[in-house]
């Protein structure tokens, strides 16, 4: 059959006629869209903007440092888009802020875009330049966010505040881990930042007096060696403050922060008076003691909020007055692998509320697992417990008695309130109790004894004389 081209051509000429008439009408929306302004002029009352905040506040970021990054939200809640012709940074290069704008790092950014309705992100940090001061002093900027509109430019801002500290810092030497304190040079006037593993030496002994403050970053360790001393002299009105490097609010009673206060095998006569040690791994870790006199001797102490356990003593001598001892993720107290104590007119209180506790608040132990699998005893003698709260939320008893046969067990408790008396099967006790103490408010860590607690006037008094 012969091929009809009339056919075809017949058809193509209509296709090209089709074609023809949908670009005609493409041209003309085009042209039409065309005609119309890019964007509307904005009235004032256009302008809707807010912020999820008015000031943007850091809490106290150390010089040279740097700050976590906080943010803030913009709002535009009216009924138009608004293109920005500038946001960015009051102070320009010589602000210590800087700022990421829906994405966008340049110290001003321009055409910066929000539909009606919608929202976008600014981020900011800062860093705070070392001067002279030794109190805190207040760095300040806005962000300024400026809109065309009929009659001139609108400026919406924000304020942003930090409070800069000029601190000791103590980073790891050239080729090592750790660096080495010059216990005799020590600064009293300004804070103390550790990074890495910072060392009391062999032989020299680190004094800290009333209003000291040394703050720790992540896996931080403040480290006294082998015959080296610590002796933490603090006040009432001024404790002296072992606690994380981040002090913006979210981490003011975080865990684990930092490491730990080690004081090592060989260390001796460590004194810690009025300290407050939190946010770290482990508060204190006391190793064996090496003379006749207590390893360490601490009072009027807190330590509070260690994702492991406030105080672990290994073969150790501790002796211990008026400490709360709180809010740990395993133990709050262990004396472990034997050693001996006595801890007065304390309270070991743990409701945890992080994660399920593993241990109770008070392990005693008297034996260890040594390198290659044997079981090691160590005697666990002469320790007492007196005028003192062992509490929480821990199933059971608040005391693990964990002893193998063979090695002394000589735990005593007298005048103290214990969780889970009846069940200790090692332990003597003497003129204790095992009744809910009706602390002030758990969830906000206040361990004083409310009204009406059974704990209150419970407790030996001792005569004036003695004292």
């Amino acid at each position: 059959k012969t091929f009809d081209y009339a056919c075809v051509s017949n058809l193509m000429k209509r296709l090209v006629y089709a074609i023809s008439i949908v670009l005609a009408a493409a041209w003309f929306f085009a042209a039409g869209v065309s005609c119309v302004k890019e964007d509307e002029v904005l009235g004032e009352s256009d302008v809707q903007l807010t912020f999820s905040c008015d000031t943007l506040t850091f809490d106290t970021v150390f010089t040279t440092l740097g700050s976590t990054t906080r943010q803030v939200k913009v709002f535009n809640h009216g009924k138009k888009k608004v293109r920005f012709l500038s946001a960015g940074l009051r102070g320009g290069y010589a602000s210590r802020f800087r700022t990421n704008i829906d994405g966008d790092t340049s110290l001003v950014v321009k055409n910066l875009e929000i539909e009606a309705g919608d929202s976008c992100f600014i981020f900011v940090q800062v860093n705070v330049n070392p001067n002279a001061s030794t109190e805190p002093f207040l760095v300040e900027d806005c962000i300024d966010l400026a809109v065309s509109c009929e009659g001139g430019v609108v400026t919406r801002s924000v304020v942003l505040t930090a409070y800069g500290r000029n601190a000791v810092y103590h980073n790891p030497q050239a080729g090592r881990s750790y660096s080495v304190i010059d216990c005799d040079g020590w600064n009293h006037t300004l804070p103390h930042v550790i990074i890495g593993q910072a060392v009391v030496d062999s032989a020299t002994t680190l004094t800290l007096t009333a209003g000291d403050e040394l703050y720790f970053a992540p896996d931080a360790t403040l480290w006294v060696y082998n015959c080296g001393t610590l002796k933490v002299h603090g006040s009432e009105e001024k404790p002296v403050l072992f606690t994380s490097l981040r002090r913006d609010e979210w981490y003011h009673e975080l865990p684990g922060q930092w490491n730990a206060i080690w004081l090592s095998a060989g260390s001796a006569d460590n004194e810690i008076d009025h300290a407050y040690i939190e946010n770290g791994t482990i508060g204190i870790i006391v190793d064996t003691n090496v003379n006749s006199n207590p390893t360490l001797r601490v009072s009027n102490t807190v330590l509070m909020h260690h994702s492991t356990a406030g105080i672990v003593a290994r073969g150790a001598w501790v002796e211990g007055d008026n400490l709360l001892v709180a809010d740990c993720g395993k133990a709050c107290v262990s004396l472990q692998y034997g050693g001996r104590a006595t801890v007065r007119n304390s309270t070991i209180a743990n409701y945890w509320r992080y994660t399920s506790r593993e241990l109770p608040a008070l392990v005693l132990n008297n034996w260890y697992q040594s390198a290659d699998g044997q079981t090691v005893l160590r005697g666990l003698g002469q320790v007492l417990i007196d005028n003192s709260i062992i509490y929480g939320t821990y199933t059971g008893t608040e005391v693990m008695e964990d002893k193998i046969d063979g090695a002394d067990f000589d735990v005593k408790f007298t005048n103290c309130v214990v969780k889970g008396l009846s069940r200790l099967s090692y332990s003597r006790s003497e003129g204790c109790t095992d009744t809910d103490p009706k602390f002030e408010d758990t969830d906000e860590h206040d361990y004083r004894l409310a009204e009406g607690s059974p704990a209150t006037g419970k407790g030996y008094q001792w005569p004036t004389e003695s004292k």
